[in-house]
């Protein structure tokens, strides 16, 4: 187990500036860090938004080069969005989950259940662009990772993030798309509660508690697309993001 002491800080790391395909990501964000007087420590679980990660990659279309298709049309009527923007939504979809007047919810090629595949306008300059979500979130994470821990000189972790809505919720909340360095999960079954009851059913998504931990620094507008979590007990592993995702025949909201 790594981390852990009874305090936990979530620091904004500021000044990152903007990103363009092809930069160096993780020197951008230790050098911000630094610059903040907050340098990346062994041990920090390192969340950084999926918008700047996408960017880095190239993760983004021009709107004006986009042709809709006959289904991207109907579909833009019945939710009442751009058709460019929902053939973009639907090149990154495998599955149409619902559809009603301002809401697309699909299945995207990574098996994330989300509004419009992820795909955003929001925080992109140069009008009539969006980004679409990293191809592999944990293999971004693993990357960002390895540069970070040149930086700090030993083990971090990493969270790529995103906000995404809940079905049974109002509201958005920041989520974990990738991971890299530490176990996603937290299995407390067989472990007994205050009053001595055994557990059977508790496993605690502990990277989506850590990112949305980390959006009340990073905001949506704010100017702040990563944060610092130091001081977070977890275990190390290499699992990546594997197991957040429900399996089909558990998932009673598909």
């Amino acid at each position: 187990m790594f981390g852990g002491g009874g305090r936990i800080e979530v620091i904004g790391v500021p000044g990152i500036p903007e990103v363009k395909a092809g930069d160096d990501l993780p020197a951008l964000i230790a050098d911000a860090a630094g610059a903040a007087g907050v340098a990346v420590r062994t041990l920090d679980i390192v969340v950084v938004a999926q918008k700047i990660v996408s960017k880095s990659e190239g993760r983004t279309v021009k709107l004006a080069a986009v042709s809709p298709g006959s289904k991207a049309q109907q579909l833009a009527k019945q939710c009442d969005k751009d058709p460019r923007v929902v053939e973009v939504i639907l090149s990154e979809t495998k599955r149409v989950v619902r559809v009603a007047p301002g809401v697309l919810i699909v299945e995207t090629h990574h098996g994330f259940i989300c509004a419009n595949a992820g795909v955003d306008a929001s925080n992109v300059p140069g009008g009539d662009v969006v980004t679409l979500l990293p191809k592999d979130p944990d293999a971004s994470a693993r990357r960002i990772r390895a540069g970070l821990e040149r930086t700090a000189g030993g083990p971090v972790a990493v969270i790529v993030s995103d906000s995404f809505n809940r079905p049974w919720r109002e509201g958005s909340i920041n989520v974990a798309l990738g991971v890299s360095g530490m176990a996603p999960l937290r299995d407390q079954r067989g472990e007994q509660d205050d009053y001595g009851r055994v557990l059977r059913a508790t496993i605690v998504s502990l990277a989506d508690e850590v990112a949305s931990a980390a959006q009340l620094v990073m905001g949506e507008a704010r100017g702040t697309p990563a944060a610092l979590v130091r001081g977070m007990p977890y275990e190390p592993s290499e699992t990546g993001s594997a197991g957040l995702l429900r399996p089909p025949e558990r998932d009673l909201f598909r």
